[in-house]
C-alpha cells in the first residue's frame, strides 16, 4: 500500500514533554512530503494553536497543506489560514455547560474561532497551557453574555482527577444528549463539541476534498479522542505512550513513546 497522508495527533504523540518537534520527526516528516506524502495535524487544539508546530514542520502558511483542529470541528488550509469546514455550539448550549461544570470547582476553558478564556484555572493548567504557547483570557464574570459576537467552537473541562472527571458524565447527559459529544484527552480533559464532530469524521471530510481514499492514509494517535481518528485510517497506530485503550484498536504500536520519535519511527517503517 502506497500511503498518501499521515494525520497525526499532537500533544503526547508528536510533541515532546516540551511540547516542541523532536529533530527526528522534523527530518522524517521531511522526508515523508518529499515523496509527496502530506503530513496532517489532527488535534484538539484551535487552529491557532497549531501556528509554532506548523513553523517547526515548515507547514505554515503553505497553500496545499491542512490541519484538522478542535478534534475536527474545524478545517483549515494552512495558507492564510483558510477555514473550510468549522463546527461549533450555540452560546444557550455553553452557557448550560457552564452553569453546571462551576458547581463542581473544576477549570473550565470556552474556545472560540479566535481566543480561549478560562474560569477558575489552576497554576498546573495555567504552566501547562502557557509552556505550550497557548494565548488565553482567563474570566471570572458567570455572565457569558460577553460571548455573544463570538464563535464557540468546544469547551473544556479539566482536572488531573480522572476518576472525578469521568463522574461528571452522568450529570451532563440531560444537558448534552443528541446534541453535544464527550470525549477525554491528555490524562486531564473533558472535551465537548457539538455531536457529530469527532477527528474521524474530520478525516473522512478531507479525505473527500483531497480525493484521497481513507485505505490511503495512517493516522497516529495515544488518547480516547483519538479513538475515531484511528478507526477511520486505513493503518491505524498507537504512540508507545498511548492509553491501552488506544493501543488494544491499532494495527501497530510504536516502540518509541513521544519523547523519542513516535512519527519518525511510523514513517521509516511504513513509508520508506
Amino acid at each position: 500500500m502506497k500511503y498518501k497522508l499521515i494525520a497525526s495527533d499532537l500533544d503526547e504523540t508528536l510533541l515532546n514533554e516540551n511540547h516542541h518537534v523532536c529533530q527526528k520527526n522534523i527530518d522524517l516528516i521531511k522526508k515523508a512530503r518529499d515523496l509527496g506524502v502530506k503530513f496532517v495535524p489532527a488535534t484538539g487544539r484551535l487552529f491557532t494553536g497549531v501556528i509554532d508546530v506548523l513553523k517547526e514542520l515548515d507547514l505554515y502558511d503553505k497553500e496545499g497543506e491542512y490541519v484538522l483542529s478542535a478534534n475536527g470541528g474545524i478545517i483549515t488550509e494552512n495558507k492564510g489560514n483558510k477555514i473550510l469546514k468549522c463546527c461549533g455550539l450555540t452560546l444557550d448550549k455553553t452557557k448550560e455547560l457552564f452553569a453546571l461544570g462551576k458547581q463542581y470547582n473544576i477549570c473550565i476553558q470556552i474556545h472560540t474561532l479566535n481566543n480561549i478564556f478560562i474560569y477558575n484555572i489552576n497554576e498546573d493548567e495555567k504552566q501547562r497551557v502557557t509552556h505550550q504557547g497557548v494565548k488565553f483570557s482567563e474570566f471570572e464574570e458567570e455572565n457569558l453574555d460577553f460571548l455573544k459576537d463570538e464563535k464557540i467552537i468546544k469547551m473544556l473541562f479539566e482536572t488531573t482527577d480522572i476518576p472525578y472527571l469521568e463522574s461528571l458524565e452522568p450529570k451532563l447527559q440531560s444537558i448534552v444528549e443528541g446534541v453535544v459529544s464527550v470525549s477525554y484527552s491528555s490524562s486531564r480533559y473533558m472535551e465537548l463539541n457539538q455531536l457529530g464532530v469527532d477527528k474521524g469524521q474530520g478525516l473522512k471530510d478531507l479525505a473527500n476534498l483531497l480525493n484521497i481514499s481513507l485505505d490511503e492514509i495512517i493516522a497516529v494517535g495515544d488518547h480516547f479522542n483519538d479513538i475515531d481518528l484511528l478507526k477511520t485510517a486505513g493503518l491505524s497506530v498507537a504512540a508507545g505512550n498511548a492509553i491501552e485503550e488506544v493501543k488494544a484498536i491499532c494495527d501497530y504500536t510504536t516502540k518509541a513513546n513521544h519523547n523519542e520519535g513516535v512519527l519518525a519511527e511510523v514513517i521509516e517503517k511504513f513509508i520508506l
